[in-house]
């Protein structure tokens, strides 16, 4: 079977990407700056945006991807994005970084980027969060650790400025949870209560001042959930409700201002809520029937209610069946109890998978099942391009190439067979001193 599209261009020697096809369903989610990454019920990871800094962790350190592909097989148990790095662990409970480092936030000891997996804690890691420019996470002993750049104070370890190459413990137990800004942190204590460090300038620790402090402070008790904005946080009581301070300037606080801030947790739903995130200048949460609401900056549509406008006051986008969600820089993900991906907002840099590079303000299943002549680009450096796959798993198919179209002369390149997943590896030299024209084929 002949596929109807080819492509031109100069093909990198090596295709990597393996594509989501839907063997398997979404089991979580996270949202970085400008990337995205989920986990499937096998296990495996997922990733699809920029890629500038080697955040997507497949060995490339350039371009962007705008359709999900997998970087570990399986075994990967909790995910987290920060502007251009990525976190995640194993169920060995390992924790593995990869991305910009320049602040030191892998964790690695260096300020060099990784743009493959590497492994900086071997054991023992429970939670994790990504900021800006700095890492948390949490260990079974409840002892928090936390590194990169610490210019605020976002570190909480005392010390003013610099930043932190290597991980430094700061709170010895009793954590459980931790959620990273741009220039603050926060964390949840066994006790429920939530303590707050690092940049205060519009608010966002809720201590009643505008200080910056690089030592934790207890902001409130009862509290069940966190999230944590560039510069407002989120937080959930044990009563389910729902409460926001800091930055409002699009009303991403939901009270029903904009262009103001708060220095004081004000209430923003009484109750019902079981979700919460938070984006550049954007809310999510979802309530206990499942119904997805959103408030804030929507200049991209990452709220998904068909427009561009912001929102001061919660807005209910789906009124039922969603399970998760997750908020990046100006763009939104959640997931849907039917273990369905769903994307809307900023997709510059493909950060939707959704194979398009084209902003939505309504919800749009993200890497769909594959099939014939799902074929997508993905632009790097020097003129190149990297041509991904999608194929139907147990398939074999062919890449063919023809230095023109009039008339055409394919000439076979490779065979490979589709895996389980239906991913379609392609190794090649191109030709650079002509055009290149391709095209993959199903065959015997």
């Amino acid at each position: 079977m002949n596929l109807p599209r080819t492509f031109c261009g100069l093909v990198c020697a090596m295709l990597l990407p393996a594509f989501f096809s839907g063997a398997q369903t979404v089991t979580k989610i996270a949202a970085g700056g400008y990337h995205s990454l989920f986990i499937k019920s096998d296990g495996s990871l997922w990733v699809m945006g920029d890629n500038g800094s080697g955040q997507l962790g497949d060995g490339i350190l350039d371009g962007s991807v705008n359709r999900p592909e997998e970087i570990v097989p399986g075994g990967v148990t909790v995910i987290a994005g920060g502007l251009y790095h990525s976190l995640f662990v194993k169920n060995d409970t390992s924790l593995w970084v990869m991305g910009a480092n320049a602040n030191g936030q892998l964790g690695d000891g260096s300020t060099n980027n990784a743009t493959l997996p590497e492994m900086v804690v071997t054991t023992n890691v429970t939670a994790i969060a990504g900021g800006s420019y700095h890492s948390l996470f949490v260990k079974t002993n409840g002892s928090l650790w936390a590194m990169g750049w610490d210019n605020f104070g976002q570190l909480g370890d005392g010390n003013p400025g610099g930043q932190a190459i290597n991980m430094e413990q700061i709170v010895p137990t009793n954590v459980v949870a931790v959620a990273a800004g741009q220039y603050h942190s926060l964390f949840l204590k066994r006790d429920s209560t939530l303590w707050a460090m690092g940049y205060n300038g519009v608010g966002e620790l809720g201590d009643t001042t505008f200080n910056n402090t690089n030592r934790a402070e207890q902001i409130a008790t009862n509290v069940t959930a966190i999230a944590a904005g560039y510069y407002h946080s989120l937080f959930l009581k044990t009563n389910g409700s729902l409460w926001a301070m800091g930055w409002n300037y699009y009303g991403q606080l939901g009270d029903g201002s904009s262009g103001t801030q708060t220095n004081i947790p004000e209430m923003i739903v009484p109750g019902g809520v079981t979700a919460i995130a938070a984006g550049y200048a954007h809310s999510l949460f979802l309530k206990s029937d499942g119904s997805l609401w959103a408030m804030g900056y929507n200049n991209f549509g990452q709220l998904g209610d068909g427009t561009t406008n912001n929102v001061a006051t919660p807005e209910m986008i789906l009124p039922g069946g969603v399970a998760a969600i997750a908020a990046g820089y100006a763009h939104s993900l959640f997931l849907k109890t039917d273990g369905t991906l769903w994307t809307m907002g900023r997709n510059d840099y493909g950060q939707l998978g959704i194979g398009s590079y084209t902003n939505t303000n309504r919800p749009v299943q993200s890497g769909l099942p594959g099939g014939y002549n799902q074929i997508s680009l993905q632009l790097l450096s020097g003129g190149k391009v990297l041509l991904s796959f999608i194929g139907n798993a147990s398939a074999n198919y062919a890449l063919d190439r023809s230095f023109n179209l009039a008339p055409p002369n394919w000439v076979p390149q490779l065979t490979n067979p589709a895996n389980s997943s239906g991913s379609v590896v392609f190794t090649n030299t191109p030709n650079a001193a002509t055009n290149n024209f391709w095209r993959v084929r199903s065959v015997p």
